[in-house]
């Protein structure tokens, strides 16, 4: 199961990748996705187009052209690295949301605060006033000037919002125009590397074609190697149990060492726990000042006395406790006594 996954996980990518291309047709073309495929890609690609093509014009179906290691490896890398450039833009985009936001609610807060403030302005230099002054003139003027001067102050924030957004305008017609240059730029970049590619196809086409006079020539003597093919498949069948029973070995070194790893934190934080208990203690012993042995023992005689002392006058309360009791009762039956006369 676990070899059926890691065979699955590897089809699907692989298929990934060859979506991206474009099926063989009448002419050997690459994709516009592959211009920056590592070479070695590039000639699987230019060999089972080539090899298929070659297929249908001599009648041999069961010619099959499989990835070495290192182009899986190049095509997991490549994959890895789409995945993390995916990744950053998501993040870029979260983090410039992120900043929008932020510089909204702070937009928010400014606009709040001034109208908190020229509320309580208000309050202060218009409402107090007519309050104390009904019907005054005076408060009229006052209330007449205070609103002239908000719009004047409202027309000078007006020009020059204004002003800064002439300003933005031109900055981003800059922004523009330096944008279309590198567009065009990279177009030159593109059709020089379509150039290269084309040369590129051109030679592996040249290839191509050697080779499948060398495949001609292999055919001829295919059946003289089809019992050692069998034995290194064989061979091979035995090596990858081994590679799977090794990789299940170092599946469980990696669980125990990973397992260790973290007791030997547990144990260094516990460790230096207990040294910081241990540094506590050898101050505090350290700090520890004992008073004298004549002290000590006064202390001791004068807390034996206290004791003594502590417990005559307990034996003297429970004696007196006693007495009150006694007494009440004797009250009480005089009390009934009287209330019986």
């Amino acid at each position: 199961s676990h070899a059926n996954a890691l065979l699955q996980t590897e089809v699907e990518m692989f298929e990934k990748w060859y979506r991206k291309m474009e099926p063989c047709g009448p002419s050997l073309q690459l994709p516009s996705e592959t211009h920056d495929a590592p070479p070695e890609l590039l000639q699987v690609l230019l060999r089972s187009q080539g090899s298929g093509c070659a297929a249908l014009g001599t009648g041999v179906s069961d010619y099959f052209v499989s990835l070495t290691m290192e182009q899986k490896y190049e095509l997991a890398e490549r994959e890895l690295t789409e995945l993390k450039d995916e990744i950053q833009r998501m993040n870029e985009d979260s983090e410039q949301t992120l900043k929008n936001l932020e510089a909204v609610i702070e937009e928010a807060e400014v606009w709040w605060t001034d109208v908190k403030k020229a509320i309580s302005d208000f309050e202060k230099d218009i409402i107090s006033t007519i309050s104390s002054k009904k019907g005054s003139i005076v408060a009229s003027e006052k209330l007449l000037r205070y609103m002239e001067e908000k719009n004047r102050q409202r027309d000078l924030l007006r020009e020059k919002l204004r002003l800064k957004n002439y300003l933005l305008k031109d900055y981003k017609k800059k922004l523009q125009q330096q944008l279309r240059q590198k567009e065009q730029m990279g177009e030159t970049l593109c059709e020089v590397r379509l150039q290269q590619l084309q040369v590129r196809n051109a030679q592996y086409q040249q290839k191509i074609d050697e080779k499948n006079q060398e495949l001609l020539q292999l055919k001829l003597t295919s059946g003289k190697t089809v019992q050692v093919l069998n034995l290194y498949k064989r061979k091979l069948q035995d090596a990858m149990e081994m590679s799977m029973s090794l990789m299940k070995d170092i599946s469980q070194r990696k669980e125990l060492l990973e397992k260790t790893e973290r007791e030997a934190a547990l144990v260094e934080e516990q460790r230096a726990k207990a040294e910081s208990v241990n540094r506590q203690l050898r101050k505090q012993l350290s700090e520890c000042s004992v008073p004298p042995v004549l002290s000590y023992l006064q202390k001791k005689m004068a807390v034996t006395d206290l004791k003594t002392s502590l417990k005559a006058w307990e034996r003297k309360v429970a004696v007196a406790e006693m007495s009150l009791r006694s007494y009440c009762r004797a009250w009480n039956q005089v009390k009934m006594s009287g209330n019986q006369h």
